[in-house]
């Protein structure tokens, strides 16, 4: 078979608790009125959303750890994808947390979000080292690699950092973040799995099914957001798995819709700065198309397509590379 048997069913019971679970804390969220605010400066189609329950990534958390508990064994690999998931998730808790009780659209501020991400990367490098973890990149699709000794923690921390925030860039549309990482993070289980990394692969497809669950809640129109809880843990989770299947420069393909996104905000802000013009009618750039005259949906499906053919040409790659 192309994938075991017990991949299919941490998928399906990742997915069930997530389902299961949103009925209930979907309204507990409205209770607490834990609405969305929306950005004055997004799309004014946008502020139609505003009000609806967000820290709904706590779903998602929830459903991945009852799963993993379940089916992954105790192990350090399992403590560190935990530790950065988790990690992460919680700053972009405690950053939910203070939009919705000041009720602003700013959190944390960036320093205090920068300083927690380091802390967790220095954690993370922590627990790297005491499993004797390998230090060095390899170049995707090549057996060539380089050792970067020292020179892995900081790489690491831009890895850490660069990923959660381009993942939290992304989810910005209904079910957009949770197509294109569902789609990720099965790529990542195929690559786990090949690579006879076996838990890992098992924590991806926990991922993927927590993270269908929840899109039953999030597609258009959406009931829940996922919140910076919900995209930052996701971001955590998937640099994790990077580096544990030692493919960290290859997530830059798998993850190729985070990083069009990222450049887009990028690219738009230098030019805004440097030349007083605009590239994108709106970065990122998701909201480029919806100011064009696409609709929500069509946007989504496409970036769904896109982060598929990224996906496809990364296990390509790591599988052809792994045989």
């Amino acid at each position: 078979m192309f994938v075991d048997n017990v991949l299919i069913v941490t998928i399906v019971a990742a997915f069930l608790i997530a389902v299961l679970i949103g009925p209930l804390f979907i309204p507990f969220l409205r209770r607490l009125k834990f609405g969305q605010a929306i950005r004055e400066e997004g799309p004014q189609s946008h502020f139609k959303k505003a009000g609806t329950p967000t820290m709904g990534g706590t779903i998602i958390l929830l459903a991945l750890i009852f799963t993993v508990l379940k089916f992954a064994n105790a192990k350090m690999e399992i403590y560190f994808l935990l530790l950065v998931t988790l990690g992460y998730g919680l700053i972009g808790f405690l950053d939910d947390f203070i939009k919705i009780k000041k009720k602003r659209n700013l959190g944390l501020t960036a320093k205090q979000k920068f300083a927690g991400q380091i802390v967790l990367a220095i954690g993370a490098y922590i627990l790297l080292l005491m499993m004797g973890h390998d230090t060095s990149i390899h170049l995707p699709g090549t057996p060539w690699k380089l050792e970067l000794g020292y020179f892995y923690f900081p790489f690491l921390l831009f890895l850490l950092v660069g990923t959660t925030n381009a993942v939290n860039i992304t989810d910005g549309l209904d079910g957009l973040l949770a197509g294109t990482g569902a789609i990720a993070f099965g790529a990542y289980a195929i690559i786990a799995w090949f690579g006879q990394d076996y838990d890992t692969a098992i924590f991806s497809a926990a991922v993927v099914g927590a993270v269908l669950g929840f899109l039953v809640f999030n597609a258009h129109p959406a009931r829940v957001f996922m919140g910076d809880t919900g995209s930052l843990g996701l971001g955590g989770a998937l640099a994790g798995i990077a580096i544990m299947t030692k493919t960290e420069l290859l997530l830059a393909i798998i993850g190729g819709v985070f990083v069009v996104e990222t450049l887009s905000v990028i690219m738009q802000v230098v030019s805004f700065k440097t030349r007083g013009k605009r590239i994108f009618r709106m970065s990122p750039l998701h909201h480029h198309f919806e100011l064009t005259g696409w609709s929500e949906w069509r946007v989504v499906v496409t970036f769904w397509l896109v982060g598929m053919f990224f996906a496809g040409l990364g296990v390509y790659l790591e599988v052809v590379t792994i045989r």
